[in-house]
């Protein structure tokens, strides 16, 4: 009689011999000489950084000067209140060894007044603002800014505000009225040979001559086309670093000096 297994022991045997076959099943299928490793796993490919200056916000501090250059004429003979001021920059300026704005950007404001100058007294004077700053790319920021020097080739002088007032002409009204009185003396004193023949002469003269400069104004104040100046930001500009050329210097478009002036 044969002798019975328990049916556990059974079972774990057949799992066994299972497992073994599957495995020489899979031995077989192996190609044979020496196998070559896994491939590495592919490394994900890094996010798109963005262009340089992307996204970065520039900051020209309030004080900063810039030199430019008058693009249209002004003088209080004509000018008004509102008229457009046109200038374009000189020199670049820099940060961190990176230009943030180049030559050649244009800067656009206003007048605020304008005031020619008295029969009696006064002297012209206008007052800008600058407002608008161009790029050479074409970006457009606003900013606030004035002049605070200028020269223009004549004795205007420019206050801590920007205001431009006129040379004063004085002493050439003093002149005007010394010159008529004594071309009028020796007139009188010719045609009636007396001393009071004179004085009445030099009387008729410097009456002339007083009306001479009654009715002449003082000196336009002027700020002829090509007159440089220094602007100053009057509050922090902030720039996008995208819109910016940060190695392009720029390009100055000459401007026509205009002739030098007669001095009153």
């Amino acid at each position: 009689m044969r002798e019975q297994l328990p049916r556990g022991f059974r079972q774990n045997v057949l799992l066994i011999a299972g497992i073994l076959a599957i495995g020489a099943s899979c031995a077989a299928q192996q190609p044979n000489g020496p196998q070559s490793d896994a491939p590495p796993p592919i490394a994900p490919k890094p996010a798109q950084q963005p262009p340089p200056g992307s996204g970065e916000k520039i900051i020209v501090p309030a004080g900063t000067k810039v030199g430019v250059v008058l693009q249209n004429g002004i003088s209080t003979h004509s000018a008004k209140a509102g008229d457009s001021v046109y200038l374009q920059t000189s020199f670049p300026i820099t940060q961190n060894n990176r230009i943030v704005i180049p030559v050649g950007s244009y800067l656009r404001g206003e007048l605020l007044e304008a005031k020619r100058p008295g029969r009696i007294k006064g002297r012209g004077e206008f007052r800008m603002r600058l407002d608008t700053l161009i790029l050479p790319t074409g970006y457009t920021v606003d900013l606030r800014a004035a002049p605070r020097s200028a020269d223009s080739g004549g004795n205007e002088t420019m206050d801590s505000e920007g205001k431009v007032t006129g040379g004063g002409n004085k002493g050439k009204k003093v002149g005007t009225v010394v010159e008529t009185t004594t071309a009028g003396a020796g007139i009188g004193a010719i045609a009636s040979r007396t001393p009071k023949g004179a004085g009445i002469g030099a009387g008729i003269g410097a009456a002339a001559g007083l009306a001479a400069v009654l009715l002449t104004r003082g000196p336009d104040a002027e700020l002829p086309r090509g007159s440089t100046m220094d602007v100053v930001f009057e509050r922090e500009l902030a720039l996008d670093g995208s819109q910016i050329q940060f190695t392009n210097l720029g390009q100055f478009q000459p401007v026509v000096q205009p002739p030098a002036r007669q001095q009153p």
